[in-house]
């Protein structure tokens, strides 16, 4: 970091700044259209010496900025399913509490090879089922279908609390699994991230374990992020997302590998 403070000739407090808004910039244009952000937020967190819990706590504070913009633009174009979106949330806020207070005294090493498998599936589904995902077949969500939905919601918003990277991306899983396209359950799962970081954010909040100065540079590039993303999705559709859905479950699926191997 030394030679970039020389070469720009910027503050260091500054430069950090400034790197922390760029990466901002790019999680929020990622994960507003398919989730993962935090792939790129929480290392760069990570990368400013912060604890890795006020890391995670600042990173949240920088995600609602970017989460609740893009919900915003979801909203506005009517690409969320308010009507079901609303009976998840109490659901995800909970699960978000619940894993974020855990994460500070269980290690996520244990949780890793259950979301590395899910993600292999998944994306080996995608890959050779070329129609999921690409069409709105989705009805109303009611009975079994809905209590299964509600709890989804409880467990992401547990696993929001407790790693964070990729939730979108598994709420968004559950809502083509539902029979939403590609574009509109990546709009409603907007919404629920949203809500899991609210939650998730409070308590770190009330541990102080959250740096506001550096949540708010990497949030401001967040906004920026995420409004390019979203409007980029609802203009290209459900093909894009897909594409985009590929590439950022198999980077994190490579990344969360390297992770648990290298913590063996």
């Amino acid at each position: 970091m030394e030679w970039l403070v020389e070469v720009t000739g910027l503050p260091f407090d500054i430069l950090i700044l400034i790197l922390l808004a760029v990466a901002g910039a790019f999680a929020g244009f990622v994960d507003s259209i398919v989730g993962g952000g935090g792939l790129i937020s929480v290392p760069a967190m990570l990368l400013t010496n912060l604890p890795p819990s006020m890391a995670l706590g600042s990173n949240k504070l920088s995600s609602i900025f970017g989460a609740g913009s893009a919900s915003i633009t979801f909203l506005r174009n009517h690409m969320v399913d308010f009507s079901l979106v609303r009976k998840l949330l109490p659901f995800t806020f909970i699960g978000s509490m619940i894993g974020t207070l855990a994460v500070v005294s269980l290690p996520p090493l244990y949780v890793k090879p259950i979301i590395i498998i899910l993600l292999v599936c998944v994306t080996l589904f995608v890959v050779f089922k070329k129609d999921w995902g690409e069409v709105n077949r989705t009805s109303a969500v009611v009975g079994k279908a809905l209590y299964i939905c509600m709890a989804f919601a409880l467990g992401i918003g547990a696993y929001d609390g407790f790693i964070g990277p990729g939730t979108g991306t598994f709420l968004i899983m559950g809502f083509i699994f539902t029979g939403f396209d590609f574009l509109h359950a990546s709009a409603n799962a907007k919404v629920l991230n949203f809500t899991s970081n609210v939650a998730s954010l409070l308590v770190f909040l009330y541990l102080g374990h959250v740096n506001i100065k550096y949540g708010l540079a990497t949030g401001a590039g967040q906004i920026i992020g995420a409004y390019l993303g979203s409007h980029l999705a609802i203009a290209k559709g459900s093909s894009l997302v897909r594409v985009v859905f590929l590439s950022v479950t198999t980077v994190m699926l490579l990344k969360l590998v390297y992770d648990y191997v290298s913590t063996l």
